[in-house]
């Protein structure tokens, strides 16, 4: 009978995602229902059982704002999907304070995987901005832009592919 309560109270519209979820782990753990079972009975697909289910894997700080509403769990995804807090919490900033949406946020996210590929070091907030300031610079001038940095000087560098280009990006720049 609990079983089929807790079934129905999933089924509900207006649970938050985190209650979703571990409503899904409370199937699992005490009902030993395997995720195929819980779809069946649900009506969604196992890999959305599933992703509700990585949801449990945010820290508690971040559960809030997914349960508070500030952040959707595709958002939440896109935060999962980077290793370490650092990233993860600039990831999360730049969604609150810039408005990012879902495919932003997924962007961003990806961007700031390759730098931590490219540079294995562990990534600074420093490191997260000059990426942050390197993707602006090449939507705004539209080509590509590399930021080098040292210890007491850095490089700015902008590609341009002919004349016509290098003229309109000079335009940008009132020159």
């Amino acid at each position: 009978v609990t079983e089929v309560a807790l079934i129905e109270n999933l089924q509900r519209e207006d649970l938050n995602p985190i209650e979703e979820a571990l409503g899904y782990r409370s199937l699992i753990d005490e009902y030993e229902l395997t995720q195929e079972e819980i779809s069946k009975r649900i009506g969604k697909s196992r890999s959305a059982n599933a992703n509700s289910m990585r949801l449990l894997s945010l820290d508690d700080e971040l559960q809030k704002y997914l349960i508070s509403g500030e952040i959707s769990e595709g958002h939440a995804r896109a935060i999962l999907s980077l290793n370490g807090s650092v990233l993860r919490e600039f990831l999360l900033n730049r969604i609150i304070d810039d408005g990012l949406n879902v495919r932003q946020a997924e962007k961003l996210a990806k961007d700031l995987q390759k730098v931590k590929e490219e540079r294995p070091k562990e990534i600074t907030v420093y490191d997260i901005e000059l990426e942050r300031i390197k993707n602006k610079l090449e939507q705004g001038l539209g080509t590509k832009v590399k930021i080098q940095n040292g210890a007491k000087k850095g490089k700015i560098e902008i590609e341009y592919y002919g004349n016509e280009d290098l003229e309109r990006i000079l335009a940008l720049f009132n020159i």
